[in-house]
């Protein structure tokens, strides 16, 4: 018994340096494909008001991202410290949004929680719910832009505007649907692969739609900011759903190219210079993606050597 402990021991220790190293990796993979010269001198001429604005949004969205896992403490009651939830929330979205979901939104999560002393269980539900909120807020917004034809796409592109606001009228059926059930299905419990989910209450639904709306609305007002404003706000978030659905379909590492090819394509009768809108999107990845995910960097080692400490001090709570 103890061989075997000790195995595994070393095991982990194994799987947790490949683990990192495989993270360095993909960040030098995602660094060799950004122009770094472009971006300094992209964010060297824009106004200082500008960028603090932008920074500022940057923050509140980074915030409201973490209060997705606030409320997954809440729903599956754990009693993790809200300080650590929202660490480990920032740690997650910042590598979620460079190095896809597997290694983010999943891979670290599972790594993180299971260091401060929560089951997989608990993690599998914490995981669940947090995607679910992003995508609600994603749903209802998508729903009402596409709907009322906010976004005008180019002839002979990939969907006509017909089909968007099928598909707008479908997204909020979508929630529609969502709301019925949380406030009157009889069948609250759904098991998938041995792990039990409960619906939410209706005002918990709307929370987490709330929540999730504004900081989809926040993430628009950034790239607007960057844009000069020189667009109308509810066009620019609207290209922005485009692209970020665009992006889970091809499945590139923080949608290098995919968002900058919908917005030149669907920017192009605005006004608005080519240059202009690489110029707002090259800031916005500096902004949102790169900085959080250097932080986040630093923070994920930090955690990582307390985490036995954390882990002893949080067993202890959670055993009163």
């Amino acid at each position: 018994m103890a061989k075997s402990r000790a195995r595994w021991r070393r095991a982990k220790k194994i799987l947790t340096w490949l683990f990192f190293i495989a993270v360095i990796v993909l960040l030098v993979v995602y660094a060799s494909k950004v122009n770094w010269s472009e971006v300094w001198t992209v964010v060297r001429d824009y106004n200082r008001m500008v960028m603090a604005g932008a920074v500022g949004l940057v923050i509140v969205s980074y915030l409201l991202y973490g209060c997705y896992d606030l409320l997954a403490r809440l729903y599956c009651g754990h009693r993790l410290a809200k300080r650590q939830v929202m660490l480990v929330s920032f740690i997650c979205y910042a590598f979620n949004l460079t190095l896809s979901t597997w290694v983010g939104g999943i891979g670290m999560r599972y790594r993180l929680y299971s260091r401060l002393g929560l089951p997989g269980s608990t993690i599998t539900r914490i995981f669940s719910l947090s995607i679910a909120t992003n995508w609600l807020g994603y749903i209802v917004l998508g729903g009402l832009i596409f709907t009322f034809g906010v976004v005008q796409l180019p002839d002979h592109w990939y969907v006509d505007e017909n089909t968007l606001r099928i598909l707008g009228v479908a997204l909020l059926a979508i929630i529609t649907l969502y709301l019925w059930c949380c406030a009157f299905a009889k069948h609250r419990h759904l098991t998938i692969k041995g792990q039990k989910l409960v619906l939410p209450s209706w005002k918990f639904a709307l929370a987490q739609m709330a929540i999730s709306s504004i900081n989809w609305m926040v993430m628009g007002a950034i790239i607007w900011l960057l844009m000069g404003q020189t667009v109308n706000y509810f066009f620019v978030l609207g290209v922005l759903l485009v692209s970020s659905i665009a992006g889970v379909i091809v499945h590139i590492p923080a949608g290098i190219g995919v968002l900058e090819a919908v917005f030149i394509a669907l920017l192009a009768g605005e006004h608005t210079s080519q240059g202009t809108i690489i110029a707002a999107l090259l800031a916005w990845r500096v902004l949102y993606y790169f900085i959080p995910l250097l932080l986040a960097l630093i923070c994920y080692l930090v955690l990582e050597s307390r985490a036995k400490k954390l882990r002893a001090k949080n067993e202890k709570a959670m055993a009163k």
